[in-house]
């Protein structure tokens, strides 16, 4: 039998071909890698030379080189990556070791096209509240906190962009350019697998759309266990499509009340935000009947919040 043919996409043409190598052959540099990541990390131009401990005419240099090849482009005065760039090099640019942990270096091969039609589709979707290469970037590095816990890599570029949609609805909540009319919450444990879960479930269930309702976790697992989905189930909780997402800045920014549960000092503190701390075992570790007593606990303290609400 044949091998099944599995094209995603086409050829690049000529001009394609010498635009993709001249932006290869640009970052092919060291310095002008450096730089580009250092932008990509919220460097400002001004400060690029005392940040990599470069001269300023190696910089000049190396900025005008990455604009040339349109890596990078003035943005009112500061100099951001494209929205092409975050999607073709984003993994070149990781520099922290948590996106290491794997056999293969997958940190330095381009994102999956599949992203690209992902950061193209958000862009379109958010293009009244932020840039493209605003949304680009968030696509980006919301592929690579996913891709180090990813088991399956089939549905990788789904959750990408669910996770950065969530993202970027929280930045513009966060930003004050959406307005809601109803309280948000975040619940944050370790591994948004359980606990975290539990409330979210029960406060969807209870309130339904009278609260905004995200969650996050500090070391997320790979996916939410099938052992709460059951006890949710017991109580006729029905359990969202959910999965385990990493935390970030913007949903703690974009929240009014950060209830905690067993992740420690993990939890950025922001001003203006309720904190609240419901120290609880991780019904994970538990028998059925010590999960079932978790459960009832939380419920009970979900309750209250909807009254304090």
């Amino acid at each position: 039998m044949p091998p099944t043919n599995h094209r995603v996409g086409q050829p690049l043409d000529p001009a394609q071909a010498a635009s993709r190598a001249a932006q290869a052959a640009a970052l092919g540099d060291p310095v002008n890698l450096r730089i580009l990541s250092a932008l990509a990390a919220g460097v400002l131009a001004d400060d690029l030379a005392r940040e990599l401990t470069l001269d300023d005419e190696r910089v000049r240099q190396g900025v005008a080189e990455l604009a040339a090849v349109d890596v990078i482009h003035d943005d009112g005065g500061m100099w951001t990556l494209t929205a092409d760039a975050w999607v073709r090099f984003g993994r070149l640019l990781v520099g922290s070791e948590e996106f290491r942990g794997r056999e293969t270096p997958r940190h330095v091969v381009a994102l999956p096209m599949a992203v690209e039609s992902v950061a193209r589709d958000l862009a379109y979707r958010f293009a009244s509240t932020f840039s493209a290469e605003t949304v680009s970037r968030y696509v980006a590095e919301s592929y690579l906190l996913l891709d180090q816990r990813s088991r399956v890599r089939t549905h990788l570029p789904t959750l990408t962009a669910r996770y950065a949609a969530e993202r970027l609805d929280a930045l513009a909540s966060a930003s004050g350019l959406v307005l809601r009319g109803t309280p948000e919450v975040l619940f944050v444990c370790v591994q948004n697998a359980g606990r975290s879960q539990l409330a979210a479930a029960y406060l969807r269930h209870l309130a339904g759309t009278a609260v905004h309702v995200r969650t996050a976790g500090s070391a997320p697992a790979a996916a939410v266990s099938p052992r709460i989905v059951e006890a949710l189930a017991e109580q006729g909780v029905p359990f969202a499509d959910e999965y385990p997402k990493p935390l970030t800045d913007e949903v703690v920014q974009a929240a009014d009340y950060v209830i905690t549960m067993g992740c420690g000092d993990a939890c950025p503190v922001y001003p203006g935000r309720r904190y609240l701390d419901w120290d609880l075992e991780d019904p994970l570790t538990q028998d059925d009947a010590g999960l079932r007593r978790v459960r009832d606990q939380i419920r009970e303290r979900v309750v209250d919040l909807i009254a304090r609400l």
